[in-house]
């Protein structure tokens, strides 16, 4: 960010998404009795040591048997027990994503599928790890619920709330330290959208890492006298229509932006909503039919064309599309 910008969030510091979940679920778990652990040999990197160590007894190393792990978490839905399940995302969907179909979507089961490292922010491991599909493979499951939350602070408060809610959940997060900018104590609502700031000329719907992308386009494109309307969409499923159609009837386009391929992410779900209730122009940040590669988050993002650069530039082709 660029400290001259005057952007309407600010941040003091950058902390990786993937430590509020283990928080999160540290904290829900000293409140709640049902709630289990189960890992594929990835303790740390998911930041579930802190919960192993407490309750040793709720918790289950499984090794590098994912799609064992899912059938598992399925069992222990039948105990009463609600069952975190821990992975980077490419294994908690690609790999597994039979036992997740037949095993917990088909039946409702009451499991919660926690995936670290997801999108290209994953950075250096490369392209086999930096899955861009898994929203749209996921939100394609009939029960299923999506999440992908913005920051330390919004993915702790989604862990916390996902144990509450019954049926299956897949909540996405990231490895790199990003930008802390919402609040400490908020209330995480499932299937609601938060406008993050009012506007009139374009409303941009952004998910995961690029929310803080978006408060920086908006903070650029004030300064070119373009009033854009940012909402967090941190639920991909159930989508909050509601919240778009009267965002884009106000203001008359739109911008998606997300960590994810375009084919089958949020802009499509947003693109569905508005064909079928309010045709206005929309235009895509995301990656556009390719994999990943190694490299710095931040520079993978510039090069794939999911930064603030390109949130600016999408926004100004909708308004002229209007």
């Amino acid at each position: 960010m660029e400290k001259t910008l005057d952007t309407k969030f600010t941040y003091t510091e950058k902390k990786d998404t993937r430590s509020g979940f283990g928080d999160g679920f540290l904290e829900v778990g000293r409140k709640n009795k049902n709630v289990v652990g189960l890992c594929a040999d990835l303790i740390g990197s998911l930041k579930m040591g802190a919960f192993q160590k407490e309750f040793p007894e709720r918790f289950f190393q499984v090794g590098i048997a994912e799609a064992n792990m899912m059938g598992m978490a399925a069992g222990l839905t039948i105990g009463g027990k609600i069952p975190y399940t821990g992975t980077f995302a490419n294994f908690s969907t690609g790999r597994v994503y039979d036992q997740i179909r037949q095993s917990i979507a088909y039946s409702g089961k009451n499991v919660k599928i926690c995936a670290s490292h997801a999108g290209l922010t994953l950075g250096e491991d490369g392209a086999t790890h930096q899955i861009l599909e898994d929203m749209g493979m996921m939100k394609m499951l009939p029960h299923m619920t999506v999440i992908n939350p913005c920051d330390y602070n919004q993915t702790k408060a989604a862990t916390i709330a996902i144990a509450d809610y019954e049926g299956p959940v897949y909540l996405r997060f990231g490895r790199p330290n990003w930008p802390i900018f919402t609040p400490k104590d908020q209330k995480f609502e499932i299937g609601k959208a938060w406008k993050m700031i009012e506007g009139k000329d374009v409303t941009i719907f952004a998910t995961g890492h690029l929310v803080w992308e978006a408060v920086v386009a908006e903070a650029i494109l004030r300064e070119e006298g373009i009033s854009a309307e940012l909402i967090n969409i941190h639920t991909i499923k159930p989508l909050d229509k509601e919240a778009i159609l009267d965002s884009v009837s106000k203001t008359g386009c739109c911008v998606s932006a997300e960590e994810h391929q375009i084919n089958g992410g949020l802009g499509d779900s947003i693109a569905q909503t508005l064909a079928t209730q309010y045709p206005a122009p929309l235009e895509y940040v995301g990656v556009n039919d390719s994999f990943g590669e190694s490299g710095k988050p931040t520079e993978l993002l510039e090069k794939y064309g999911l930064n603030a650069a390109n949130i600016v530039k999408a926004a100004k082709k909708a308004i002229s599309r209007k």
